[in-house]
């Protein structure tokens, strides 16, 4: 019998912190054969990151060994605990890894060629001029287009898929034997997502190349891997086929992943078609009739900077894009990266001027409001951003991040204000001790209800929310959606909720928009949308989702 390619046993490993050890992997074990295809299934400190750095030594530095093996390759060469000159030997030439953010991984001041290139160098593998070449090579493989104008270019000139892909190259262009992708799509476009994961099953089989590839989203594992590990909380809860985890999952833990994954298969979490009643008025709010939010012929062009070959060209970012929310209803707005549904949420916040069109909010045309004006209208139409850590000061307690915006607008009085944040806090379902805490000493999830909770300290009509649950785990995700869908019941909010993922705006829009390069193609109830696109471009997207098998009904 062929000894496996990688084998981990009883993994165990800690972090040292001011209170002592914290456990994070709990007596892990499972193989990898020659060929597999491998998926790392779990949510954020589930401890799947950690197994990932450890095998490649790229741990960090708090990281105890608590015991366990880690051997690799015919030999069985132990690597855990291994000495830097060996671990550095198999990093990159026989074990490639692809971390998740390359905002980070790439270093900003080297070219993209160099960066691909100095991995053959490091290991001895290809000269100065052969290098360079194999390096243009990878980057072809990996699908970049223009591989050699590519390989020219520093990480600040290419897109997050592109930079992604770069990743990629570098990961396999010393042919390594074994490649560990950690969330390598998570924050991408579900069409950019769908290509570079296709461009990973050429080069893994082209190549031979066993895989092990960590991810929270259960459906990408699916379609994507021979085998699937669930590890929860520093554990392997369970293990499988694709078609035997999703049919007849055995643990609780799995069944609660599957059933909060917003799969094109899952109910809504709202009832399709319009409302049927009116929602309740926030305070202050008019009951004019008129849509809460409204977008008449918004249009955006932007200059782009003098430089080689551009002489000033201009972008059309938006063109003549025009939508209504009700009170009390979500639109979901869906488009690729750079399609400009961002910029259409600044326009809406007045964050950004158009072009040409109108802004109403609740009939008034604001279009145009300045000074105290526009001052008053921050306390209709507020925003929940994509990064609650980068929307929240870090050095500001909770309850200050809540009710700075009552500071800002002189309401109450200091312990009004604080009150309120603790009314906030409960209504978003936090503990109220943690209003003392900072930013920091939450979890991703808690930091999004804290900036929810903070975006409805002045009682708006209005709220944008601009990818609010795309860097979340999907359980941690179920959350936050049924947490907006409640708040949206109780307060008649109206909702544009901007999203690349399709299967979470099905799940939670009652009228979808679809815009592409500046242009809103498609527009409709969420249903019809779903289950009868109209337009080519929005059946590409949903032919892009990965797509669970229908679960057990035991479930």
């Amino acid at each position: 019998m062929t000894a496996p390619l990688l084998s981990v046993s009883d993994l165990r490993l800690s972090y040292r912190t001011h209170g002592g050890l914290v456990d994070a992997v709990r007596g892990v074990s499972f193989t990898v054969d020659r060929g597999e295809r491998l998926a790392l299934v779990g949510e954020s400190g589930s401890g799947k990151s950690t197994i990932a750095s450890t095998i490649v030594g790229l741990a960090p530095e708090n990281l105890a060994i608590g015991g366990g093996n880690i051997r690799f390759g015919g030999d069985g060469v132990e690597l855990l605990g291994a000495k830097p000159r060996l671990l550095n030997s198999y990093r990159g030439r026989h074990i490639g890894f692809v971390p998740q953010d390359p905002s980070v991984s790439l270093n900003p001041v080297h070219r993209i060629g160099d960066q691909v290139a100095e991995v053959l160098r490091l290991h001895g593998v290809a000269g100065r001029k052969e290098a360079r070449e194999r390096a243009v090579e990878a980057l072809a493989a990996a699908g970049i287009d223009r591989p050699e104008l590519r390989a020219r270019q520093y990480p600040h000139e290419l897109s997050g898929g592109m930079r992604q892909r770069v990743l990629i190259a570098i990961g396999v262009v010393a042919g390594p034997s074994l490649l560990i992708a950690d969330e390598p799509t998570s924050a991408l476009d579900v069409t950019v997502q769908h290509r570079i994961l296709n461009n990973l099953d050429e080069l893994t089989r082209d190549n031979n190349l066993s895989t092990l590839f960590i991810t929270h989203d259960l459906g990408v594992a699916a379609e994507r891997s021979d085998r699937i590990l669930v590890l929860h909380r520093g554990r392997i809860v369970e293990e499988g086929a694709p078609d035997e985890i999703i049919e007849s999952p055995q643990h609780p833990y799995t069944r609660q992943l599957i059933s909060d994954a917003p799969s094109l298969h899952a109910s809504r979490r709202v009832d399709a078609g319009p409302r049927s009643r009116p929602s309740p008025v926030p305070s202050g709010a008019s009951a004019s009739g008129a849509p809460a939010l409204e977008l008449r012929g918004i249009s955006k062009r932007f200059a782009l900077p003098r430089s080689a070959g551009r002489r000033g060209e201009v972008v059309n970012a938006l063109n003549d894009v025009s939508l209504s929310i009700d009170r009390g209803s979500t639109y979901g707005l869906v488009g690729e990266s750079g399609s400009g549904k961002t910029t259409l949420g600044r326009i809406a916040l007045r964050l950004e001027e158009p072009s040409s069109g109108q802004v109403l909010i609740d009939g008034e045309d604001v279009t145009t409001v300045r000074g105290g004006a526009l001052r008053e209208l921050r306390r209709r139409i507020q925003v929940v951003q994509q990064n609650p850590y980068a929307s929240l000061n870090p050095r500001m307690s909770v309850a200050a991040n809540i009710h700075e915006p009552l500071s800002a607008f002189h309401e109450g009085t200091r312990s009004s204000r604080h009150s309120r944040a603790h009314e906030l806090l409960d209504q978003v379902a936090l503990p109220s001790y943690v209003a003392e805490r900072t930013p920091a000493g939450l979890s991703g999830g808690q930091r999004q209800r804290v900036a929810i909770a903070r975006a409805l300290a002045l009682n708006p009509e209005v709220l944008i929310l601009d990818e609010p649950v795309s860097a979340l785990d999907v359980t941690v995700q179920a959350q936050i959606l049924d947490l907006l869908v409640e708040l949206q019941r109780e307060r008649g909010l109206a909702y544009l909720f901007i999203s690349h993922d399709l299967a979470v705006v099905r799940d939670i829009a009652h009228t979808v928009g679809v815009i592409r390069r500046g242009d809103l193609v498609e527009e409709a109830d969420a249903v019809r949308v779903f289950e009868a696109p109209q337009n080519p471009y929005t059946r590409q997207l949903l032919q892009a989702i990965p797509k669970l098998p229908s679960p057990s009904t035991a479930i």
